[in-house]
C-alpha cells in the first residue's frame, strides 16, 4: 500500500485541492497504469469470447502455411 501525505488545501472553507510530492505523484500514475492494462486485457478477451474460434491447423491451412 502506497502512503502519502498530501497538502489539503481549500476554498472558501471547503476541501478543493490535494498537493502532493511529485514523486508520490509519479508512483500513484504508475499503479493507475498498471491497474488498468489488465482491466483492458481483460475487456479484450470478453470482447472476443464472442467470436468463434478458428483450429490453429484450419487457420495454416486458411494462411496456405
Amino acid at each position: 500500500m502506497l502512503t502519502i501525505h498530501p497538502k489539503i488545501l481549500e476554498c472558501d472553507g471547503k476541501k478543493a485541492f490535494a498537493v502532493l510530492p511529485y514523486e508520490k505523484f509519479v508512483m500513484i500514475e504508475e499503479e493507475l497504469q498498471d491497474y488498468e492494462d489488465p482491466k483492458e486485457s481483460r475487456a479484450a478477451k470478453a470482447q472476443e469470447a464472442e467470436k468463434p474460434a478458428i483450429p490453429l491447423r484450419d487457420a495454416k491451412k486458411q494462411l496456405g502455411l
